[in-house]
């Protein structure tokens, strides 16, 4: 770890990284010279194990999101690093974890709102591949919101297109609170 690292933020996946990096940016904030790592986790299973290498540096901060379906693990990496066992969320927030309530593209999602987010996907010459797939059988009856997300997921790097491309077009007095409170924190 670069000596100047003082924080580490656990994120699922690379989508959660880059809207993390492009919202931290609109604030004027640049995080890797804060001394912040935003690190992506290659999947929440992953959090335990990287939970405790990095408690093992002292010096080095934690923090993260996690996705309140998956609280389970992130709990279980604060045990395994002696950080608590069975925390409460609020508990959990106090050491520097925010819970998303779907996951971060769902927050995103409802901060700007549907109409906003399907805007999105037209300024970025997708209304074509939208429309076919929220008409396909498995998508109607559908709430929007769900749809977006299953959009955002159907081919490989549009959820990482996306997180940028949502944080970007996000109203800056509209930040989700598990974000805001993140940038906060670190």
């Amino acid at each position: 770890m670069p000596a100047s690292l003082r924080t580490v933020v656990l994120v699922e996946g690379e989508s959660d990284r880059m809207a993390v990096m492009t919202l931290a940016a609109r604030l004027g904030r640049d995080l890797p010279a804060d001394g912040v790592e935003v690190r992506p986790l290659g999947g929440i299973t992953n959090a335990p194990r990287e939970i405790v290498a990095l408690t093992a540096t002292p010096s080095v901060r934690l923090a993260g999101l996690y996705d309140a379906a998956e609280e389970y693990v992130v709990r279980r990496g604060l045990r395994r690093a002696g950080l608590g066992s069975a925390l409460p969320r609020d508990e959990i927030a106090g050491l520097g974890f925010f819970v998303c309530v779907e996951d971060l593209e769902g927050e995103l999602i409802r901060a700007l709102g549907t109409d906003r987010v399907v805007e999105v996907i037209g300024a970025a010459g997708e209304t074509r591949p939208w429309e076919t797939m929220r008409h396909q059988p498995a998508q109607e009856g559908r709430p929007i919101d769900a749809q977006l997300r299953r959009f955002m997921g159907t081919r490989g790097g549009r959820k990482i297109r996306y997180g940028t491309l949502l944080a970007d077009a996000l109203d800056l007095g509209r930040i989700p609170t598990p974000l805001a409170a993140l940038l906060d924190h670190v």
